[in-house]
């Protein structure tokens, strides 16, 4: 890489970040196989900087040839208007939780044949209908067809019809159910303009030819609603077919309604607020703009008030909506079990539901009666788990195999492992963490998971032959090969830095599908399968379609010889790269062996040959994440920051998940304490590691030749979070000023019992002194080092009132501090001008600091 050209792109790294969406615009995301695996769906926009997302097609011919075809385009739809979203609030609450940045199409559900898909653009709601592939010609031109769905009914009563949530097509692709917050809304697709109407009669020719058009018709099939004594409209604080917050926000749970597999039954979700506290979000640069006010969980409060309901639909010979034949709420131990945290309902099955207690140490898995041996609603309880910390949710899990037997999550203490269990028995082995079940057959599991070394020190024979020709590669290039594929201390290894997607057979039998460390995903259908992730070898999001073809077994003679064919086709990214590679070693330090990612500047850098530098701590630091990840883009802005004059260092310290339940469960009840402790050994540790790397490339073992990494001033160390990372960057400054000079804190959490129930109270439990000793605005008068606390004011999430109560609590300790309050920002920073110059005025006050 040209010197000038990597210096220029780390100028431009902060507006850059922001204006590609962190990089991730014009990437293709959110794959999901279809049918035998052929055929696969995706989003992507059209350029690096465009957060219009379209909805596409990867798809193979009969000859194996591979396509790509965009179904619907968001500005062909809608036109100017695709370019100036305006969703409903709803769904802007939906997608803060869920982190999405992006515009245009950002969801999608499809029907069981995959050939018919919905979507909404701007609150108005979209049909796609693909045709069969074998009927495409020979250069790939595949049929496909999108109208709005019900336009007229949305613009004729927008009180009743609108907004459209959540829309999801049924199984069968006759109707697509969404919800307006207080109504299910079932919608019958009728005929496409232009299309002879479709005929269910007897087959008179005469009766075909008087069919009437089949027009789009819409029914509020289900709704709730608050009346005062006086029957007058009150506060609704009811809502319906909706995720409560916590599900969204610490569940990833964003669904509140499921269609059953045969079409006939929907499962629900309806819940109050009504005893939830009412919390004001305000824009104080805009004063006569009133708050918003909403209801917010806050820990040691009350959640929502959460109910199950199952219906039986009814339709008439033309699959129109008839009504509801069966109708009952789901009966469980709500006192107890207050959680609903998954929900799985597999073809020829009965629903699924795990629910879980307030203090999430006990949960069970419902079997939900639906068919006619046993009424409708009733439950029954198919496994319990108990663990007297805290049980994890396993995405994924419970779900039955087709052939009916139970696949559940286990937190193994005995073997340090996060397991699956199929009826009850472990068959996931000890130290393979699983993280996310991605799809589960008669044969296997496909799961995403973090290996332990020390509990499972054995290697599938696929990523040692990996292995083994990295290596082989790195030599062949000599000592100045850029190849740094054997190399783990800078590419990583297949343990807790990795997610890996692997098969795991009933059997104990091991198949990863990812060869390389990084951080993956997998949707798959049939013979196929679509991969998607990143790792340290590119900067690019790499998503590859794979099909399994077997030719030459004929049906009459199974002994037939036949030949086995793999397809593979990388679907194509059109994202930005940042223009420089990061600079990264990983190593391991102190007495609990952290994993540690040490950026230093890059070669093109004024400080490349420094011999020391201070130290920016960069962590995340708290439970349920990790920052210590075989992927670039986790290490992009560390790099931006490096080549500001800083060693910079993220270490994942107790807590940070991906090496077991033990790990996971250090900071239960002492969070502050832990996670700050991991951060000072991490520190201390440091200046050995260094010279021990050092001292290894200096000897020649490093076959990349990369620079000395400048030694570490203890001296001069600083630390920068957000988030947790904020909380932690905060308490460094106040509770260990020996350690650390400076600090900035975003968006820190700092009084525990203003953050939500499900998160809060899973590691510190329901006992008010435990808040108490973990918070950190009492600490206030400690502070003797420059602190910056940065907030947005629209951050639903981690409120300012965290930020603010830390402030006057200094302030009235006289304590002097920065804060750089940001109007109109939320949890996420993707304005851009607000993104370049966060970095900038962060990089002058810790410089500053170091100088006095």
């Amino acid at each position: 890489m040209d010197e000038n050209t990597a210096i220029d792109a780390i100028e431009k790294f902060p507006r850059a970040k922001a204006r590609t969406l962190r990089f991730t615009s014009g990437a293709p995301r959110s794959a999901q196989a279809l049918g035998d695996g052929s055929m696969a769906l995706f989003l992507r926009s059209d350029g690096p900087e465009d957060l219009a997302t379209s909805l596409w097609l990867s798809w193979f011919d009969a000859d194996g040839d591979h396509y790509e075809t965009k179904l619907a385009d968001p500005r062909e739809l809608l036109g100017d208007k695709a370019d100036s979203e305006d969703v409903p609030a709803e769904e802007r609450a939906r997608r803060e939780r869920a982190r999405e940045g992006g515009t245009g199409i950002v969801g999608y559900s499809v029907d069981s044949d995959g050939d018919r898909v919905v979507f909404t653009i701007n609150g108005r709601l979209f049909l796609t209908e693909i045709g069969d592939p074998e009927d495409a010609d020979h250069d790939g031109d595949l049929e496909v067809r999108t109208r709005e769905l019900a336009g007229a009914w949305l613009d004729e009563d927008p009180d009743l019809y609108t907004p459209v949530l959540n829309p999801r097509i049924s199984p069968d692709g006759w109707h697509v159910l969404y919800t307006t917050g207080e109504h299910l809304m079932l919608v019958d697709i009728g005929d496409w303009p232009g299309d002879e109407p479709e005929f269910e009669g007897d087959g008179d020719t005469e009766d075909a030819e008087d069919a009437e058009p089949f027009d789009d018709r819409v029914t509020a099939i289900y709704g709730v609603s608050v009346e005062d004594e006086d029957g007058e409209p009150a506060e609704n604080t009811w809502k319906i077919g909706l995720a409560e917050f916590v599900a969204g926000e610490e569940m990833d749970r964003y669904d509140g309604f499921w269609w059953s597999p045969d079409s006939r039954h929907v499962l629900f979700e309806s819940f109050d607020t009504a005893d939830e506290p009412v919390w004001h979000i305000a824009d104080p640069a805009d004063p006569e703009r009133p708050a918003a006010s909403r209801r917010y969980p806050r820990a040691l409060t009350h959640n929502a008030d959460v109910y199950l309901t199952v219906i039986t639909l009814d339709f008439d010979e033309d699959e129109r909506y008839a009504g509801i034949t069966g109708n009952a709420d789901v009966e469980w131990d709500r006192d107890t079990y207050e959680y609903v945290a998954a929900v799985s309902w597999t073809k020829g099955h009965d629903p699924l539901v795990l629910v879980q207690n307030r203090r999430q140490t006990r949960d069970q898995v419902l079997e939900v009666a639906v068919d006619e041996d046993d009424p409708l609603g009733s439950t029954r309880v198919l496994e319990e788990h108990a663990n007297d910390q805290w049980l994890d949710l396993v995405s994924g899990t419970p779900a039955f195999t087709p052939d009916g037997r139970l696949v559940t999550a286990c937190n193994d203490m005995r073997e340090d492992t996060n397991r699956l269990l199929v009826d009850g028995r472990p068959f996931t082995p000890a130290g393979w963490q699983v993280r996310h079940v991605l799809d589960v057959t008669d044969g296997d599991v496909l799961a995403v998971v973090q290996r332990t070394p020390e509990l499972a020190p054995d290697v599938p024979v696929e990523w040692r032959l990996a292995g083994d020709a990295a290596v082989a590669a790195v030599a062949s290039d000599g000592a100045d090969g850029a190849d740094l594929a054997g190399d783990p201390a800078r590419i990583g290894a297949h343990d807790a830095r990795s997610f890996d997607v692997v098969s795991f057979g009933y059997d104990g039998s091991i198949t990863p599908l990812t060869v390389t460390p990084g951080s993956w995903t997998a949707s798959r259908a049939g013979d196929g399968y679509v991969l998607t992730g990143r790792d340290m070898a590119s900067p690019d999001v790499r998503m590859s379609h794979c099909l399994t073809v077997v030719d030459g077994i004929e049906a009459d003679d199974p002994e037939t010889d036949s030949a086995l064919t793999i397809l593979t086709a990388p679907i194509a990214s059109h994202a930005a790269r940042p223009g420089f590679t990061p600079n990264v070693t990983f190593t391991r330090l102190g007495e609990h062996r952290l994993y540690t990612a040490i950026i230093a500047p890059s070669p093109s850098s004024p400080y490349a040959g420094a011999e020391r530098l201070p130290v920016l701590m960069k962590p995340y630091g708290g439970p349920g994440f990790q920052q210590v990840v075989a992927s670039q883009s986790f290490y992009w802005e560390a790099q931006w920051w490096a080549d500001q004059g800083f060693l910079v260092v993220t270490a994942d310290g107790r807590g940070t998940t991906g090496r077991g339940p033990k790990w996971d469960r250090e900071i239960f009840e002492d969070m502050k304490d832990v996670t700050l402790a991991d951060q000072i050994e991490a520190v201390n540790a440091l200046p050995e590691a260094v010279a021990a790397i050092n001292a290894t490339r200096a000897d020649g073992v490093d076959a990349t030749q990369t620079p000395a990494i400048p030694a570490p001033d203890l001296d001069k160390v600083v630390m920068i979070g957000w988030s947790y990372g904020g909380f932690l960057s905060a308490l460094a400054v106040l509770d260990a000023p020996d350690v650390f000079r400076a600090a900035c804190a975003g968006a820190p959490p700092t009084d525990w019992t203003l953050y939500d129930t499900h998160y809060t109270e899973r590691y510190l439990g329901l006992d008010p002194q435990v808040y108490e000793r973990n918070g950190i605005v009492r600490d206030a008068p400690k502070l003797t080092r420059p602190l910056m606390l940065i907030h947005g004011f629209a951050d639903d999430n981690v409120t300012i009132a965290h930020s603010l109560r830390l402030s006057q609590a200094l302030m009235a300790a006289g304590r002097p501090h920065t804060f750089l309050p940001l109007t109109g920002i939320t949890h996420m920073t993707n304005d851009e001008t607000v993104a370049e110059n966060l970095l900038i005025l962060q990089r002058d006050f810790l410089k500053d600091a170091l100088a006095d």
